[in-house]
């Protein structure tokens, strides 16, 4: 790496036409520019440049080497500029991925805007009820239910929302146990336990349903459940949308909340193209939750 340093300074220093207007261009001494010059032409075995006290130039090896030696500062210039442009408009390929149940309500919606108003964004929309390993599948933005227990991601909570157990209106009218069909996404494992907890008093109780039909997506179970083929758990801000057709079971009692959170593998710079497509994914998440969103 030295060597490619010493390339730069050597470029400068004769399209500067000395080491002292050289010196001052680069902000550095005059002493260090000397050391650069020596050190190159040491590692080379060869001189670069005919110096004497009023002026210098290039030696026949010393013509050809500055040509690449130029086009190297060109392409660091290029590269920098570019990396920089990035900040001024969000532009380039990010890769966003959210479970079936947020991704269509909330998280396209909010991308369908950013875009929009980004027209240099190309966003890749992944949903899937199976968390996507961030680092491997090359994701930008996870929306998590959840928090995660990774130490090496950056995560920041979103919003929160609740569970609501629900069924068809003859579902209900038959009466509902434990031993009614339950709509199961596979991530919520082969034991259903739910605790309610009473809206207005400490009143607790547990429901444990024995009769499960497995799932592999958050839409397929909320078919089922329209279809009237059993029970299952709707997100609360979806259960406004289909209260036509399914209504919620034990409507005293509540479950727990789900805090949504955002996940993404960046320290300190979040790239703009991430940056605008989180805040707009946080708007529609405070628009639609029925519990405020939180940032921190």
């Amino acid at each position: 790496m030295i060597q490619l340093r010493n390339m730069s300074v050597f470029a400068h220093v004769v399209e500067q036409g000395s080491i002292t207007a050289a010196a001052e261009h680069l902000q550095l001494s005059k002493s260090v520019i000397s050391q650069h010059l020596t050190g190159l032409e040491q590692a080379l075995g060869i001189a670069l440049l005919k110096r004497t006290t009023r002026r210098q130039s290039l030696t026949v090896a010393g013509k050809a080497f500055y040509q690449h030696c130029r086009e190297l500062n060109r392409l660091a210039d290029t590269a920098w500029q570019e990396a920089k442009s990035t900040r001024a408009e969000a532009q380039g390929i990010v890769r966003i991925t959210a479970p079936d149940a947020l991704m269509s309500s909330l998280i396209a919606p909010a991308i369908a805007r950013t875009i929009r108003q980004h027209p240099l964004l190309n966003v890749e929309l992944l949903s899937s009820d199976q968390p996507l390993a961030i680092v491997a599948d090359d994701i930008d933005l996870a929306i998590r239910v959840g928090e995660s227990s990774s130490s090496t991601l950056k995560q920041r909570r979103l919003g929160e929302f609740r569970d609501v157990l629900c069924a068809a209106a003859d579902i209900i009218e038959q009466g509902v146990n434990e031993n009614t069909l339950y709509i199961a996404n596979i991530w919520q494992g082969s034991a259903i336990h739910h605790q309610f907890l009473h809206r207005q008093t400490d009143d607790k109780f547990e429901f444990s349903p024995s009769t499960l039909c497995k799932v592999d997506s958050f839409n397929t179970a909320t078919t089922l459940i329209h279809e009237g083929a059993g029970i299952g758990l709707i997100p609360d801000f979806l259960l406004e949308q289909s209260k036509s057709s399914i209504r919620e079971i034990f409507s005293d009692y509540q479950l727990p909340i789900n805090p949504v959170y955002a996940l993404h593998p960046y320290n300190n710079l979040l790239p703009l193209s991430v940056s605008v497509c989180l805040a707009s994914i946080e708007q529609q998440l405070s628009n639609l939750l029925p519990v405020k969103a939180i940032s921190q």
